[in-house]
């Protein structure tokens, strides 16, 4: 069970992950009603540091933009694309989550193929943080293989449907939780970290009577 709420962008809503219990937030560096300077982000990151993981989330940086927000926000994983780790110098200890998204039949599918699966990645919808649901069939068949965040559309109502037909490691959410574009709900942030909690624990009950 591994639960992020993206797209920080008040101290509430940190407090609100905090509260919640979830294991990851994640801080967007990239074009967004949720993107952060690099100051404001270790700003809101700071009562998070070493209870959670503060997640960087960019995509398609350039190298120079990519080494600042290491340098400055020091995030413990950096989520990105996974087109982009093929260009980007990364250091080789920091903890990665390339995102793979759009996958819907088998040309897309077949893009992904060429080598092994990282052992985590975000399955996403085809544009981050617009509340576009992924191909939850394609998620499942990957859910298989490796440790699968799945992430799209997911907000308190469906999650739970969402973890049974997809069996993720875990589940992440961003304008599912919002009162409006970029602000979150702290009322929807506990709300949906109860019920993906309540999901996974039922599933985690059916593997060990299976």
């Amino acid at each position: 069970m591994w639960i992020k709420i993206c797209g920080m962008t008040t101290p509430e809503a940190v407090a609100a992950a905090l509260a919640a219990r979830v294991d990851a937030i994640g801080f967007v560096f990239a074009d967004s009603p949720r993107q952060l300077t690099l100051e404001d982000a270790v700003a809101l990151a700071a009562p998070a540091r070493g209870r959670l993981r503060c997640v960087a989330v960019t995509r398609q940086p350039s190298q120079r933009h990519l080494d600042d927000v290491l340098a400055v926000f020091r995030p413990d994983v950096l989520q990105t694309d996974a087109e982009d780790l093929r260009v980007l110098r990364v250091p080789k200890q920091l903890e990665l989550l390339p995102v793979f998204r759009g996958w819907d039949g088998p040309q897309s599918t077949a893009r992904v193929q060429p080598g092994p699966f990282p052992a985590r990645l975000l399955f996403e919808g085809p544009t981050s943080g617009s509340g576009t649901p992924c191909d939850w069939t394609a998620a499942q068949r990957v859910a298989r293989r490796t440790q699968l965040v799945l992430a799209g559309g997911l907000d308190p109502g469906n999650v739970a449907t969402a973890i049974n037909a997809v069996r993720p490691f875990g589940v992440d959410v961003s304008s599912g939780v919002e009162e409006r574009p970029g602000v979150k709900s702290p009322a929807e942030v506990a709300r949906f970290a109860a019920a993906a909690r309540s999901a996974f624990e039922m599933m985690q009950q059916e593997q060990r009577s299976a």
